[in-house]
């Protein structure tokens, strides 16, 4: 009776100290923590306001993140409104093909571990919300480890969990623009 009492407590001490150690969150693999990899301090500049962005300002401190939630058939997902033109608010040129985008194209720029170091450059993906569907083409990333600078028109990085779509994404998903973001979800097609 005893030494089973004493597997018992073993047993319970083994689980605790499993559950509050990093080899726990390797043995449990799909949790999708996705936890800041630091901080941005920000600094301020003259930020193109078209679409109503967040823009950055002097001295806040803004969270990176190199890793974004698991991508499933329905990976839960913040849809923002982004102008990939030139001049616009979307910064530079496509990360995916250097080029600008009309805000009348189907195209996404995804967080940056959902863009996987370019791995996803031209592939569809479909994006839905109440209960509607659409496909646009990932031509960029919402990069969340850089910001505050020319390049990202002074915002800050993106969450982790963002699919930034163009004008013609919102309009096809009959949303509001003037909302300037919905919760969705998205998947690779």
């Amino acid at each position: 009776m005893a030494s089973a009492r004493a597997l018992g407590t073993m047993a319970v001490f083994l689980l605790v100290a499993l559950s509050t150690s990093h080899i726990a969150s390797s043995l449990r693999p799909g949790l999708g923590v996705c936890r800041a990899s630091g901080y941005l301090p920000g600094k301020s500049g003259n930020c193109e306001k078209s679409n109503d962005p967040d823009c950055c300002e002097d001295g806040k401190r803004y969270p990176q993140y190199r890793c974004s939630p698991p991508v499933t058939a329905t990976t839960k997902a913040v849809l923002t409104l982004n102008s990939f033109e030139k001049g616009k608010d979307g910064g530079g040129p496509s990360e995916c093909d250097n080029v600008y985008h009309s805000d009348e194209e189907m195209v996404v720029a995804l967080s940056t571990g959902w863009f996987k170091n370019m791995a996803r450059c031209g592939h569809r993906i479909r994006v839905t919300v109440n209960g509607k569907s659409v496909y646009a083409k990932v031509v960029d990333e919402c990069d969340s480890v850089y910001g505050c600078d020319d390049d990202h028109n002074y915002e800050p990085p993106c969450a982790n969990n963002i699919v930034d779509a163009s004008p013609a994404v919102w309009n096809a998903l009959g949303l509001d623009q003037n909302v300037g973001m919905e919760g969705i979800t998205w998947s690779d097609e």
